[in-house]
């Protein structure tokens, strides 16, 4: 009877640290099935340099917006009848994707505007510079302005299950996501310990966010801003495989415990 009370306890020890070990790779454990969590921030992309800028002006006569759009190896001239005509001269269908590069001093040239500094600005405030520039110079009456990144790429490194660097279109992915695209975890991974790296200016700052907890959809830097890297720290692996040995170790003692206590339960019958 003692030996049979024994075997028990063991085998709930086994089962109990196994559990344990199971909810240490449980994402976001302290939300609630149904419960409503606020989004409490407004997200938008700041232009940083060597991002490259896709920027459309239109307006209610296309003709008069033609001169303030990237267009190739196109010439405009003015017809008798005060019409604008353009022509081509061999375009190159990847032309437009090439759009407009941010310098290093986070500047663009814009026809006819000339020189505009866009860095640190988001897709919102530079709509609307450019049209309170077109505006104000009485350039066009209605302009109507479109901007779009075309090279919103971040890295992933570290415990995932592949590493790299990855492009969106548009400019709205977030930690989660992120880590989606890159393979997911690896049960290697430290929960807690996963970073995002961002530039500043010529400055950069890391911050590191745990996986296991709601708190991360609150974090500034849920939302990825262009170049980001995401770096996902690895545990410690020799602890990690001392303990996976002492598990099946374990296992294999229980398994023959158990073969053993039949057998005997068996021949006394």
């Amino acid at each position: 009877m003692d030996k049979t009370i024994k075997l028990a306890c063991l085998l709930a020890i086994i089962i109990f640290s196994s559990c344990a070990s199971r909810k240490d790779f449980v994402y976001l454990q302290d939300m609630d099935e149904l419960q409503e969590y606020p989004m409490v921030q407004k997200y938008e992309a700041i232009i940083h340099r060597d991002d490259r800028l896709s920027i459309i002006v239109n307006s209610k006569n296309p003709e008069l917006s033609l001169p303030f759009n990237m267009s190739g190896s196109r010439s405009y001239s003015v017809e008798a009848d005060g019409s604008i005509s353009n022509n081509e001269v061999g375009v190159l269908s990847d032309e437009k994707e090439k759009g407009y590069l941010v310098d290093i001093n986070g500047n663009i040239d814009f026809p006819v505007l000339g020189q505009l500094h866009v860095e640190g600005l988001t897709r919102r405030q530079l709509t609307e510079l450019i049209k309170k520039r077109l505006i104000n110079e009485e350039l066009l009456k209605d302009p109507m302005v479109t901007v779009n990144f075309l090279n919103f790429k971040f890295s992933v490194l570290g415990e995932v299950g592949h590493v790299g660097t990855f492009e969106v279109k548009g400019d709205r992915i977030t930690l989660l996501e992120a880590l989606a695209m890159a393979g997911d975890l690896t049960p290697r991974s430290r929960l807690d310990r996963i970073a995002v790296i961002r530039e500043y200016g010529n400055k950069r700052r890391i911050l590191f966010h745990d996986i296991r907890s709601k708190d991360i959809f609150t974090s500034p830097y849920y939302y990825l801003q262009q170049n980001d890297i995401v770096y996902v720290e690895p545990t410690n692996m020799k602890a990690t495989e001392q303990a996976q040995r002492k598990l099946s170790t374990w296992s294999m003692i229980l398994s023959f415990i158990t073969t053993i206590t039949s057998l005997v339960l068996l021949t006394t019958k």
